[in-house]
């Protein structure tokens, strides 16, 4: 039997835009639906939970933002937004609402494609090269293959990204990560990034483990270089 492929939400108020998108993802082996606003978009979400959502910023009612935060208050799926808005605050707002990544309009498909085929190794389960089945440390615990997360004993519900992101702390504890490496390593395209998209998902992670996330132990910052997990 053939794999059903990956869905893909396209959430977009432009319809040459979502034509578009349409064409280039399904030739590419993504099983396509599509939102003209964040009310549709949500719906279809309710009855259909896609694998991936493709979230212009700018919709008309429910903007992107909110959107973003909705959808994110209950699924874990990746999250790209695709917008034209290039100011930095509103590149740190979407990601800050929930989002994986943004890309800004006009893009090449041959980069959308590559953000999306890292979004999709995301999916998978989380593995360790050695084969370890549980890593702990600074009372943080992670089963990588269940995608389980506890901290001082209580479970942790983590974005995939999230979850991604800690893995790779906790197998190298003590190692300093700059936001490059970072990006290579847990988003999966190096050059494609934008350090603050590490920066505010370390934001997030923090909000979900420290006790105290004006003065982190465990996620710290190691000025002029980067983040280390402490164990």
């Amino acid at each position: 039997m053939d794999a059903v492929p990956d869905s893909v939400l396209v959430v977009d108020d432009d319809d040459r835009i979502r034509a578009s998108l349409r064409l280039a993802l399904e030739d590419n082996g993504y099983r396509v639906i599509d939102a003209a606003d964040a009310e549709s978009a949500l719906e279809l979400i309710a009855r259909d939970v896609p694998d991936i959502v493709l979230l212009d910023l700018m919709l008309p009612g429910i903007d992107g933002f909110e959107c973003c935060r909705r959808i994110r208050r209950e699924h874990d799926m990746p999250i790209l937004v695709v917008s034209a808005r290039a100011d930095s605050h509103d590149v740190v707002a979407g990601l800050e609402a929930g989002a994986d990544d943004y890309i800004r309009k006009p893009f090449d498909m041959p980069e959308l494609t590559a953000r999306i085929r890292a979004l999709r190794r995301r999916l998978q389960p989380a593995a360790v090269a050695d084969g370890t089945t549980e890593l702990q440390g600074a009372g943080v615990w992670v089963a990588p293959e269940r995608g389980e997360v506890r901290v001082d004993g209580e479970p942790v519900h983590l974005t995939k990204t999230e979850f991604r992101l800690l893995l790779e702390f906790m197998q190298h504890p003590g190692r300093v990560y700059t936001r490059e490496v970072l990006l290579d390593r847990v988003w999966e395209y190096g050059y494609f990034g934008d350090p603050r998209i590490v920066d505010v998902h370390i934001g997030r992670l923090r909000a979900k483990i420290e006790a105290d996330t004006a003065n982190p132990t465990r996620v710290v910052t190691v000025r002029g270089f980067g983040y280390k997990f402490d164990a």
